[in-house]
């Protein structure tokens, strides 16, 4: 079971991130330069965290993501989705199992 959309939410203050945009797909959080957005489409959790396109290698050294790419148009921090038909920005989503895995996933790529 991954952790659901307000559970990652909490992790991510309890790390620094601050709550700048609430929308009815999406929370989006910074902390400095960094930028994240929480899926709150993901139910079950699977793609829950979705982070910049440019962190993609970095992270794949660190966690598996669930998913190539998540578009929505209202990742608006993150660049367009080209390969798609509409103006959707994109991310890559990733969900975790537990706070602590999902701690050590942002202190390696944040930190």
């Amino acid at each position: 079971m991954y952790l659901r959309p307000d559970e990652v939410a909490k992790v991510l203050e309890k790390v620094g991130f601050e709550m700048d945009t609430i929308t009815v797909k999406t929370y989006g959080y910074y902390r400095g330069e960094d930028y994240v957005y929480v899926n709150r489409e993901a139910r079950f959790g699977r793609t829950a965290l979705v982070i910049h396109p440019q962190l993609k290698e970095k992270s794949q050294d660190i966690a598996a993501a669930a998913a190539e790419v998540k578009t929505c148009n209202h990742y608006v921090r993150f660049p367009l989705y080209l390969a798609g038909e509409s103006d959707e920005h994109y991310g890559i989503p990733h969900g975790f199992s537990s706070r602590v895995a999902l701690e050590r996933y942002l202190q390696k790529l944040f930190g």
